[in-house]
């Protein structure tokens, strides 16, 4: 007899130890049960006294059946309230009204999907991020080059926006060791992860399949690829640097980005998602090093191509230093669509609200800019706009969480209802 044997029977016996205020209702159902197949056989007769008898016979069992699964659900439901009303109310909305949500695949990395995954896993659960694991900088570089694994970072971050578990693992898997030691810088949710990495033999799908368990998260988080590759710009004047966090640094206009290895191959889950979805979103995020690496991969733009999802781009609000300097709206539609195809965008969603000047202050020194609203030129390029404020300004100047999400449900529904 296998474990899972030996484990399913041992959670079967466990429904009769005392005191689980279970045993003793089921077996009121059962006797109810056996009463109305006793009732049935007198009801059955000629004899219209022992007739009405076997139908009163039968209700008083009936009764019985009602009375004991009743107390049996209220027992089930009695330990998790009130302590775990919340708790319950969530798992109820999740599967009854977010699993009939659309299927939405997310594509990209960096700070800018995780925060949209924060708002669309209130959309709906069919949520797929598709991300990239090409990041060469910090904690995940050390890991890459000490391992030889993708890097982990991305793909942290996602998890813990999709998690359903308590607030302090998602704060577990952020922390950074900051102390004077080896550990310094990185985050304990990538030596998580490579640590699973180690446990499941190497397979880096199955590593963050496993950990997506450990955070209950809503959704999928699927890396692009599992290869351990390299973000490679080739610049205007005919330079090169290879990887992602050196890329900016160069501070010299990008011409095109490739991979090494260049015989990079997509993931089965990414390009099974693609093909199922009925929504597919790039963005928001760095265009050459958060977006574009994902979709350069070999196949994942035909994947694109041929799915018959409603595709979404969104623009960033600010320019980015060393990657999209001077770039208006158009100006990131068709770079990405230079890499990629005309046919990977339907629909560009762009801000069209101006942020105060104290506010951009800080950004002055960096050399970023708003990012201009040319739609007409998007137009020219194929593509649908739709431009609202989807300003927000914190400590920063960035889409805000609620009006992108907001947005971006709107254009979906609205995509859906025209479809229907």
């Amino acid at each position: 007899m296998s474990d899972n044997d030996h484990g399913m029977i041992g959670s079967i016996v466990k429904w009769f130890y005392p005191g689980m205020r279970v045993k003793r209702w089921l077996l009121t159902s059962v006797l109810g049960i056996c009463i109305v197949a006793l009732g049935s056989v007198f009801a059955a007769t000629s004899y219209a006294m022992v007739s009405v008898f076997g139908f009163v016979i039968i209700i008083c069992g009936i009764v019985l059946v009602v009375l004991g699964v009743g107390k049996v659900i209220v027992s089930l439901i009695t330990v998790f309230l009130p302590e775990r009303e919340r708790e319950l109310v969530n798992i109820l909305y999740q599967r009854r009204y977010l699993e009939r949500g659309p299927k939405v695949v997310a594509i990209g990395g960096g700070h800018g999907l995780s925060n949209l995954l924060l708002g669309l896993k209130e959309y709906t659960s069919n949520l797929t991020a598709v991300v990239t694991v090409a990041d060469s900088g910090g904690s995940s570089g050390r890991l890459r080059e000490e391992f030889n694994i993708v890097a982990p970072g991305d793909i942290r971050n996602c998890l813990v926006a999709l998690a359903d578990a308590p607030a302090l693992m998602g704060d577990l898997f952020q922390f950074r060791f900051s102390t004077e030691s080896e550990l310094k810088g990185h985050n304990f949710g990538n030596l998580f992860l490579t640590a699973m990495v180690q446990l499941t033999g190497g397979d880096f799908e199955k590593a963050v399949k496993e950990s997506s368990k450990v955070l209950a998260i809503r959704g999928k988080v699927v890396p692009s690829t599992v290869n351990n590759v390299h973000l490679v710009a080739e610049y205007m004047d005919g330079s090169t640097t290879e990887g992602e966090a050196k890329i900016p640094k160069a501070k010299t206009p990008i011409k095109r980005l490739y991979l090494k290895p260049e015989d990079t191959k997509p993931t089965k889950e990414a390009l099974e998602s693609i093909a199922k979805a009925d929504v597919i979103i790039l963005g928001p995020g760095s265009l050459y090093t958060s977006i574009i690496p994902n979709l350069i991969i070999n196949g994942m733009t035909e994947a694109i191509e041929k799915s018959s999802a409603f595709k979404i781009y969104i623009c960033n609000v600010m320019t980015q230093q060393g990657e999209t300097e001077g770039y208006s709206a158009s100006d990131h539609v068709r770079v990405l669509m230079e890499h990629t195809s005309q046919k990977v965008v339907d629909v560009a969603l762009i801000n069209n609200t101006k942020a105060p000047g104290d506010a951009l202050k800080r950004y002055e020194e960096e050399d970023s800019h708003p990012v201009e609203d040319d739609s007409d030129k998007i137009r020219e390029l194929g593509a649908k706009v739709v431009a609202e404020d989807l300003l927000g300004v914190d400590d920063y100047v960035r889409h805000d969480a609620h009006k992108l999400t907001q947005a971006l449900i709107n254009l979906i529904e609205k995509h859906r209802v025209i479809k229907r």
